[in-house]
């Protein structure tokens, strides 16, 4: 049996609202950044995301399909669907991989700073006809981290527009801090279990339209949601989750941050190794 803890996807919320959490935005504090802008770092700070950034190219894209392809027929085989390929770094060499390419990284150091913890990696599949939304959300919400320096890079496995269901963000919510969220109904069929309403009361809505090999990254305090996949391609993406290596993690999330830059000076993070299988 393995010894791995079990992370589950969405933590239950009665274990994270007794958590002292600080949730404030924290502006990038780079000021020479090196492979982004100052214009995009100045928009991650005002709008709370920077997109589209050029990763792969087109072979390189093409062999990452072809690897989640076989990922996910494993995991429905297994008993799975296409929103189960979660902690995937600690499972499969090839996520950690995509986890710790530098490329990545170094944008993401941009905006985080010199020291860098890599801890999720979670492949989002809406399958062609899904019917299911993402509702507006804040990934902080659901993540026991403190403080909230942290973001999500959405690398774009397949063309991600709005005929397919892409992300949509509200631009500058994050400056509004963590907002007050209800449980989303059944009918409403949506992927996650949190909704906040009237979005576009904290800003106006920015679509997150990305070619295959692009990829966006956002602030944990923006909100952002999806509509459903009524079309008939599919729209996947892999979410990265980096944080500041001084964030603390709580209920043992610890032990799946890996250091991608720099140094743990507290040694809080596990820094797991590269698992042997593909």
């Amino acid at each position: 049996m393995s010894s791995k803890p079990d992370f589950k996807i969405t933590p239950d919320q009665k274990q994270l609202d007794i958590l002292s959490r600080d949730l404030r935005f924290y502006p990038c504090p780079v000021d020479q950044p090196v492979l982004l802008t100052e214009t995009q770092v100045e928009s991650y700070n005002t709008d709370g995301y920077v997109k589209p950034i050029d990763v792969c190219s087109n072979d390189e894209i093409t062999d990452l399909r072809s690897y989640f392809d076989r990922l996910l027929e494993q995991t429905i085989a297994a008993g799975g669907n296409s929103y189960s390929i979660s902690t995937a770094h600690m499972k499969y060499g090839g996520v950690y991989d995509i986890l710790t390419d530098s490329r990545i990284v170094d944008c993401v150091a941009d905006i985080l700073g010199d020291d860098v913890v890599a801890w999720g990696s979670h492949f989002f599949c809406k399958m062609p006809g899904d019917g299911k939304a993402v509702a507006w959300h804040q990934d902080a919400s659901y993540w026991p981290l403190s403080p909230s320096k942290a973001v999500t890079v959405w690398l774009a496995i397949d063309d991600a527009d709005l005929e397919n269901g892409c992300m949509k963000f509200i631009a500058g919510s994050q400056r509004s801090g963590h907002l007050t969220y209800r449980q989303s109904t059944p009918g409403e069929h949506s992927v996650l279990e949190q909704a906040v309403d009237n979005p576009e009361q904290y800003g106006h809505v920015v679509v997150d339209d990305l070619k295959a090999g692009q990829m966006s990254i956002h602030s944990d305090l923006l909100l952002h949601g999806s509509d459903a996949n009524n079309s008939t391609r599919r729209r996947c993406g892999l979410t990265l989750r980096y944080a500041a290596a001084e964030v603390r993690a709580q209920m043992g999330w610890n032990a799946k941050g890996v250091i991608v830059r720099g140094t743990d000076a507290a040694k809080h993070w596990g820094n797991p190794s590269r698992p042997v299988q593909a």
